[in-house]
């Protein structure tokens, strides 16, 4: 019985120590290298190899190293092949310290003071307090949730939505499409923290943003794919939308002709946002292995293939 680690070297050299030692009969493998392939019961993988079933039949549980799966193509992945997604404290609290910048610099307008600094402007604009403006979340699951905590708790007027109903101290929740309008309508800062699937690809587009508060302001920390650029774009041009904080797009990298890269009211980084730390990630998947060998099946961050995540 073996797990194999398909990733980055800096993972797999404090993976593998970890493992060994906890586990001394799991051999442990570190790709392209793979021991006798039927070997394999346990995988981790950003993107795990086309040929999963014909190279490795007797796999059984496929980790994610990063946060979604939508990088995994479902199609190929056996159906009794259990997909755990990565849920640790250090990719969690990596997001909400991005979130909390974020937010912090639409609320206090820090793009304006950057262009007026390049144009050596000295000139102020009024200030709302955080209890003031209205934060919207989108997608109230493993990262959502301690994001909308953690506005609420700075005190920002938090709200949250969902597809399905969640409950979350200090934030006023909506859920399902027939509450989605009444969400967005109070909301000045809008954070898309949802899951990329069919039904939210596309999801930032014109007619969402028509929903909005003129001059909303928009944070994108989920993936590229959610946001139709073309649609934010003209709605930044119109002042329909205030400012947008991009840290994915589609595609990545960002092209060097995009607009959005010179847009004034938009500010881009590169996909930093969050990122599981390596140290706490493999204490994490560790623990997994160990409950999954024990018998145990139900994860709280087992993906449902019905769903998309």
């Amino acid at each position: 019985m073996s797990f194999l680690l398909k990733s980055t070297r800096a993972r797999a050299e404090v993976w593998k120590p970890l493992f060994q030692k906890a586990l001394p009969d799991l051999a442990f493998h570190i790709w392209p290298e793979t021991g006798n392939p039927e070997d394999v019961r346990f995988m981790a993988a950003w993107e795990p190899p086309a040929d999963l079933l014909q190279r490795f039949p007797n796999l059984e549980v496929l980790f994610s190293v990063g946060a979604g799966v939508d990088q995994f193509d479902m199609s190929a992945i056996p159906e009794h092949v259990t997909i755990i997604r990565m849920i640790e404290p250090g990719l969690t609290d990596g997001m909400v310290d991005y979130v909390l910048w974020a937010t912090l610099t639409l609320h206090r307008e820090i793009l304006t003071y950057l262009a007026q600094q390049k144009q050596h402007v000295w000139k102020t604009r009024h200030n709302k307090i955080a209890s003031q403006r209205r934060v919207g979340v989108m997608g109230l699951g493993t990262l959502g949730t301690p994001v909308a905590r953690a506005l609420a708790h700075t005190g920002f007027n938090c709200r949250g939505w969902s597809r399905s109903r969640h409950a979350v101290p200090d934030v006023t929740c909506y859920a399902g499409g027939e509450e989605l309008d009444a969400f967005l309508a109070e909301t000045d800062i809008l954070v898309c923290l949802l899951p990329l699937t069919d039904a939210t690809r596309g999801m930032l587009n014109a007619d969402l943003f028509a929903k909005l508060p003129k001059g909303a302001q928009v944070i994108n920390v989920a993936r590229g794919a959610h946001l139709v650029t073309q649609d934010l774009l003209a709605a930044l041009d119109c002042g329909q939308i205030g400012a947008a904080i991009l840290d994915v797009t589609d595609p990545e990298p960002l092209p060097a002709e995009s607009p959005l890269w010179a847009h004034p009211n938009v500010l881009v980084t590169p996909h930093v946002a969050s990122n599981s730390q390596t140290e706490t990630a493999g204490r994490v998947l560790l623990d997994t292995v160990q409950r999954y060998l024990a018998g145990e099946r139900d994860f709280p961050s087992k993906v449902d293939r019905s769903k998309g995540y």
